[in-house]
Parts: structure tokens; C-alpha cells; sequence
């Protein structure tokens, strides 16, 4: 079997808000990588053993007082460089060339970028000739300094109207800059730049394929378990539902998974979770009843990070319960996926900012009898779902929505109450029967509803209504981790708030969110 993490890519993040873009995209090259925060410690750096190197954007200046620096280990490992936007210039300034500030000469958005010479990078791709004739990428830029002056032993094979060095090369080091993003779908060839540096320029192989994933989880899985029986957390989900698939794979009757409904699920979600595993695929499946704990121990609390840990802990407390029901159940098998643990992590020196902790990342508590196995940690949704239909789960299940861990305790603003629950379970199904019927389901990334706990004046025929308020909200995102509201049609969501004001008397108001990720979240909470 293939040792799918022996060619490597580490992705150094300077706090640029399209870096986990450049994993995808290493991932869609076949090629395993991680991100690690720029300030990594030199003993993991060495231990990380990368095939390669790239060195993301960011929204500081490489010449203002305590910017972030390249490790000088980088800069001695014998392997290639890759550095974008932040990267580039960091490179430059640290290697003995010049940055400058360039207020009246920032690019933002598109450009034109006309290459030069010959390189291993650029050469051969193409756009539209420039005015000389030369070939020219169209890409997008997004910084304000740059580069003046290269470092000894690097030439210019890139430039555009307002950076005159827009890409450079060391040949012989193997070592490359662009001013540009190639990350995002709007610079034309990025993915086949990505591509060139990534198995071309690395010499990687593209063993990073759904295959060799399921293969080697099922392996590790093994390995890891043993004979012992493992406790899986199924909440329905895309994540859940795979982790099942994968366990069940691997280990057999040694899995038990454990539903717990907390009084926080969709409409009708427990009776197709039971309805979907324990009949359908053959896993045992034990339901726990759990609505009046979880809305007990949440009574009275507002904050989402508070909602969370309470939430987290109340599971942990459920399963370890369900556990000690059972002989010899030794771990707890969790759906953690990448951007789980990208998001609730903070590099060492507090650059990449907590933005919350997830239940099953940051909600557990320390005390946890169970051993915890999470197979699809190092996995990005979309592989998830790849997977997914490799082990043969149905596409209704594969591509359904993502649902929090937490429910539709993230989805209720402060407080947690069943009126609450009650009332957004109905007016979120609606919407989502409604996405289905029009068609627009699968043309969203996610949609859900959110309850407002605040209290609007409307009219019903001639008598006045003062009730609650809900927020629809619909996204179009690749990776989760940005985002932007789905344009929608009004026709729609005017049919959407109608049905829910008339079929639903607690609802006097419908709202629809037409936040962008960033500077919000998907989720509210």
C-alpha cells in the first residue's frame, strides 16, 4: 500500500484569508499537505519533512516592525519554494532584495501579468497575448507594497502595469515568487501553476487520491483499535455518516454508534437517522432520548461558546454512559474534519485569532474516560464527501447540508428553550422543502433558518400579531472556509416568508442574511 503521506507539502500561513484555498488546491493536485501557522517551532518544521514549501499571502507589511518573518530554517532546507503575495515579498526582504510601500501602486482585484524568459513555473501558460506579443495571465492581485529590487540569483519572469516584479524565479534553488494569488478561480491558471510547482517542480506523485484515503484510514484504523469496541457519535451528518461508513469498514461489529437525540434536531431527524443506518446499512445503532437534559443544563445560558461547551460536555457525558452499558468500548469515534481544527486553532504567538471552538475539537472536557479516534481529521468537506460515495452512502446522505454539531443550539440565538426549537424546527423546514421543490438545493453550498430571539409587530387580516422573528440564510461557498450569501431569487424567498408566517402563528417576521464570509460566519453562533 501506498504511503499516502510520505510527499508532503507544508503550507506556511501568514494570517491571509485565502490560504486554506492553497491546500485545495494541493489536495486536487493528489498531493497530501498541511497549513501551519508561519511562527512554527524549528524541531517541527525539520520533523515535518516537506517535499516542498509554500509560503501563503497576508495582510501585514514584510517591512513594518515585527512583521512575520520566514523561518531561517525554510531558507536552508534544500527543497522548493513557493511564495505568494506576503510570501513573495517576505522572501525578498529576507534574502537581501527590496520591498517598498507603494501606496499610489497597490493592485486589488484583476490584472494582467505578462511573462518572461523561460521558468519551470509559468512557461507555457497562457491567457491572451500582451501588447509585445508575450504570453499573459490574467490574475488577482491583492497587496499593497512591492517588490523593487530581487535578491541575488533571481530574475524577473512576471511582470504587470503596477508591480514590475510580478513573479520571479531562482533556478537553481528551485525557489519562486508571485505577487499574485493563484489560489483563487479568478486568476485563470492557477490551478495549473499550483500544479507545476506542486508535482512538477516537488517531483510529487498525486497519491492523495479517495482510494488510497479509504484504504489507509481502514488500516490506521485497525492499527489503532485493535480488538478494542469503539463508541461512534452519529449525529446524521455528511461527517458522521462517513466516519460510520469508514468504521464499519474497517472494524465491523467491533462499532456501536450511539444517536443521541438532544431536542436540537432537525424535523423528523431522529426517526431518518435510525430509519437510514440501522436498516438500510446494517450498523448497530442505539438511540438515546436526551431533549430534557440538554435543554436543562442549557437553561439560563446565552453565550455560543458557553452553549457549546455545554453542549460538547453533555455529550461526552451521554456516550461514556452508553460505554459503560457495553463490554470493552475503549475509544470515541468523532466526525472532526480539517477546517474543524483550523478554525478553532491559534498559532503560537496569537496571529490566527480563536474564531470558536467546535464541539468536537474544542468542547471536550479533560476528564474523558473514552480514547478519541477521529478518521477524517486531516479531510476538507469536499473530500469527505468523495469519499463518502467511494464507500457507497447514498448521494442524498453524501450531499446533504452540513448541520452543527450543536444543533440547533448554534441556530437560536442566547437562550436555548423548546418553544424555541419547536418553532424554528417548522420554519426551517419549510425553507428546505422549499429549496428542494424550486430546484435551488443543490445549487446552494448550505441553507438553514435562524431564530431571533426578539419579538416583531405584524398583521394578520385585521388583527395585530407580536411574535417572533427568523432569519434565512443561504450560502455558495468550495471550501467552507469563505463564502457568500446566495443571490436567491425574490420570488422565492417571498413564497419562503409567506408560508412561514401563515403556517407558522409564532412567527410575525422573516429576514434574509445576506452576510459574506468573512467578515461573518455561516453559522450565527
Amino acid at each position: 500500500m501506498h504511503d499516502i503521506h510520505a510527499q508532503r507539502i507544508l503550507i506556511l500561513d501568514f494570517g491571509g484569508q485565502t490560504t486554506q484555498l492553497i491546500a485545495r488546491r494541493v489536495r486536487e493536485c493528489g498531493v497530501y499537505c498541511e497549513i501551519h501557522p508561519w511562527d512554527l517551532q524549528a524541531d517541527a518544521l525539520i520533523e515535518f519533512n516537506a517535499t516542498g514549501i509554500i509560503l501563503s499571502g497576508g495582510p501585514e507589511s514584510t517591512i513594518a516592525d515585527n512583521a512575520p518573518r520566514i523561518p531561517d530554517e525554510i531558507l536552508k532546507l534544500n527543497v522548493p519554494v513557493l511564495g505568494i503575495c506576503y510570501g513573495m515579498q517576505a522572501l525578498v526582504n529576507q534574502l537581501g532584495g527590496e520591498v517598498r510601500a507603494q501606496q499610489n501602486h497597490s493592485e486589488f482585484g484583476y490584472a494582467s501579468v505578462s511573462v518572461q524568459g523561460n521558468n519551470a513555473l509559468l512557461d507555457g501558460l497562457n491567457d491572451s497575448d500582451d501588447k509585445s506579443g508575450a504570453p499573459a495571465l490574467d490574475v488577482w492581485m491583492s497587496h499593497g507594497d512591492r517588490v523593487e529590487k530581487l535578491p541575488d540569483g533571481f530574475e524577473i519572469v512576471g511582470t504587470s502595469e503596477n508591480a514590475p516584479i510580478a513573479a520571479m524565479a531562482h533556478t537553481d534553488k528551485n525557489c519562486f515568487g508571485i505577487q499574485f494569488h493563484p489560489e483563487v478561480t479568478h486568476t485563470l491558471q492557477g490551478a495549473a501553476i499550483i500544479e507545476r510547482f506542486v508535482l512538477d517542480i516537488c517531483g510529487c506523485e498525486g497519491l492523495w487520491t479517495p482510494g488510497n484515503i479509504i484504504d489507509n484510514a481502514v488500516n490506521s484504523i485497525r492499527d489503532t483499535v485493535g480488538n478494542d469496541d469503539v463508541l461512534l457519535a452519529l449525529s446524521g451528518g455528511v461527517d458522521s455518516s462517513v466516519v460510520a461508513a469508514l468504521m464499519h469498514k474497517a472494524i465491523g461489529s467491533q462499532l456501536t454508534c450511539v444517536f443521541v437525540d438532544n431536542g436540537l434536531l432537525r424535523l423528523n431527524e431522529g426517526d431518518r437517522v435510525m430509519e437510514t443506518f440501522a436498516e438500510n446499512m446494517g450498523v448497530k445503532v442505539i438511540r438515546v432520548n436526551a431533549e430534557e437534559r440538554f435543554l436543562t443544563k442549557l437553561a439560563g445560558v446565552e453565550d455560543p461558546e458557553a452553549k457549546r461547551k455545554v453542549i460538547g460536555n453533555l455529550f461526552v457525558e451521554l456516550f461514556e454512559e452508553e460505554a459503560d452499558k457495553l463490554q470493552n468500548v475503549k475509544w470515541l469515534a468523532q466526525g472532526t474534519i480539517y477546517p474543524d481544527v483550523i478554525e478553532s486553532a491559534a498559532s503560537s504567538t496569537g496571529s490566527a485569532h480563536l474564531i470558536k471552538s467546535h464541539h468536537n475539537v474544542g468542547g471536550l472536557p479533560s476528564s474523558m474516560r473514552l480514547k478519541l479516534i477521529e478518521p477524517l481529521r486531516e479531510l476538507f468537506k469536499d473530500e469527505v464527501r468523495r469519499i463518502g460515495v467511494d464507500l457507497g452512502l447514498p448521494g442524498s446522505m453524501v450531499y446533504r447540508h452540513p448541520f452543527p454539531g450543536p444543533g440547533l443550539g448554534v441556530r437560536i440565538l442566547g437562550e436555548v428553550k423548546k418553544e424555541y426549537a419547536d418553532i424554528l424546527r417548522l420554519a426551517d423546514n419549510i425553507f428546505i422543502e422549499a429549496l428542494i421543490k424550486h430546484d435551488l438545493y443543490n445549487s446552494v453550498s448550505q441553507a438553514f433558518t435562524v431564530f431571533l430571539p426578539v419579538k416583531s409587530v405584524g398583521v394578520t387580516g385585521d388583527g395585530r400579531r407580536y411574535n417572533y422573528v427568523v432569519s434565512l440564510r443561504a450560502v455558495e461557498t468550495i471550501d467552507f472556509m469563505t463564502a457568500r450569501a446566495a443571490h436567491l431569487p425574490y420570488d422565492f424567498l417571498d413564497e419562503v416568508s409567506r408560508n412561514i408566517c401563515n403556517s407558522i402563528p409564532s412567527i410575525s417576521r422573516v429576514t434574509y442574511d445576506i452576510s459574506s464570509k468573512p467578515p461573518a460566519t455561516i453559522e450565527w453562533e
